[in-house]
């Protein structure tokens, strides 16, 4: 290839923003009407999807559960994004439904499985034209305009790879939900955490859309978004189901807290990584637990013994290059060495500290890290009994020519956008997190070539 057009090449690949359908989609009118401004804390209004995840012109049933007095609710469907801020689209006119009390099923008596069975679905038409994204259902009793959401998935078609893949991590908010008293966990469990969740039950008020999505990634995807990259959407169930979808991306994004993995899912990402696909974790306590999918994809199972910690046979470090050290943390992310390229134009000087950032579950790295993984920073912070330890923010490139980036925080979307900022106010937002995000996005992107699935 002639020098002119090779430069030429890499200079097209490196832009951060180009015209491409994320940016189309949102120079369109948004709303902050997915907002709910009276929610649901107690399931007065509540429901789940049939499917985490659909493709654009297919159905996805949408069970709705109404416990208050009120005779009817309301469907809208809102695709979350940056619209000029207002953070997401009207996909649907408000759907009037008549209110129906639902059954609460019972835990399983030995795996504490809750599964509903529930009634008179509405079946949403997924448009062709819908843009890959998260969307959300939002959910309103009328006339007491109580609310909640229904939180899914709109796969990209077929025909269609953007640059970026960025996935949503379902099966760690399904660990946490307690929804009908049973969860993953003892802490929120009546009478000891189950061995087997399930997708077809709505999310409690700590996991879900409140929590976790908008929490933790939400921030990823308006900066994304607001930035004009190239992205598409997935859940870790899609991962699990057809891993060989990231060979079509240039880089696999992860954001927040994606701590349950399948071994299909962790056979995915490494063969992608293994091929070329560049990995980013804008996240901390990723892949730390085994889980298995029954039910087709629809029951999280696992006993949560030390078998089933990844780190037992596996250790994360090998493939993330950190691996979860302690929790809760609330710490400063704090700058070593800048002369690597991670550093480019951040403003950020050696000793300098990225305040609140570090939070609330750390990783570290180990000796078991993949080969050549540089530590970038080093962060300490102190365990509850006072014991010192770090959280270290990790870069390698992989035998492939694939870069990994780690960051070791659950709180580094936090620095991206300042959605829900009066609620975290420990961590601004921080124009050197935002910087040193394009350059891992950039560079990806100008490194990687995106292997299709005819050429392998």
């Amino acid at each position: 290839m002639p020098a002119i057009l090779l430069l030429l090449l890499l200079a097209i690949l490196a832009a951060p923003a180009r015209a491409n359908i994320i940016t189309d989609e949102n120079a369109r009118p948004g709303t902050d009407q997915w907002n709910v401004y009276i929610r649901a804390l107690d399931g007065e209004i509540e429901g789940y999807a049939s499917a985490t995840s659909v493709a654009p012109g297919q159905t996805l049933r949408l069970f709705v559960n109404v416990r208050t007095g009120d005779p009817e609710y309301t469907i809208e469907v809102f695709r979350m994004g940056w619209y000029g801020g207002s953070g997401g689209r009207r996909m649907t006119d408000a759907v009037h439904r008549t209110a129906v009390h639902q059954t609460i099923p019972l835990p399983d008596p030995v795996t504490g499985l809750i599964e509903c069975h529930w009634s008179d679905p509405y079946e949403l038409q997924v448009q062709p034209d819908w843009v890959s994204g998260v969307y959300l259902a939002k959910l309103t009793a009328l006339p007491s305009r109580i609310g909640s959401w229904i939180i899914f998935v709109v796969r990209a078609p077929e025909s269609q790879h953007a640059r970026y893949l960025v996935q949503t991590s379902v099966t760690t908010y399904q660990a946490y939900n307690d929804w009908g008293g049973k969860s993953l966990y003892d802490f929120n469990s009546t009478g000891g955490r189950a061995t087997k969740v399930s997708f077809n039950r709505p999310y409690g008020r700590k996991s879900g859309a409140a929590d976790f999505l908008l929490g933790y990634e939400y921030p990823l995807v308006r900066f994304l978004e607001r930035e004009g990259y190239d992205v598409s959407y997935s859940t870790d169930i899609d991962t699990h189901e057809d891993g060989e979808e990231l060979l079509e991306h240039a880089a696999f994004l992860v954001a927040g807290h994606d701590e349950y993995w399948t071994a299909e899912m962790r056979e995915a990402v490494e063969r992608a990584r293994d091929r070329g696909v560049n990995i980013a974790f804008f996240a901390a306590n990723t892949c730390y637990w085994r889980i298995a999918l029954e039910d087709g994809d629809r029951t999280i199972s696992t006993t949560k013994d030390p078998s089933t910690l990844w780190r037992s046979s596996q250790p994360e470090d090998e493939l993330v290059g950190t691996m979860y050290t302690w929790s809760p943390v609330q710490a400063d992310i704090v700058i070593g060495d800048t002369s690597h390229w991670i550093f480019a134009g951040s403003g950020l000087h050696p000793g300098d500290r990225i305040p609140g950032l570090l939070g609330y579950e750390a990783d570290r790295s180990s000796a078991t890290a993949y080969p050549g993984t540089i530590i970038l920073t080093r962060s300490p912070f102190l365990h509850d009994d006072g014991t010192p330890d770090e959280s270290n923010m990790t870069i390698y490139t992989a035998r492939s020519g694939a870069i990994v980036f780690a960051t070791g925080t659950i709180y580094w979307a936090f620095g991206l956008d300042d959605y829900n900022l009066a609620l975290r106010s420990f961590a601004p937002v921080s124009p050197a997190v935002q910087q040193i995000t394009r350059n891992v996005l950039n560079r990806m992107a100008s490194r990687a070539t995106v292997r299709r699935r005819a050429a392998i």
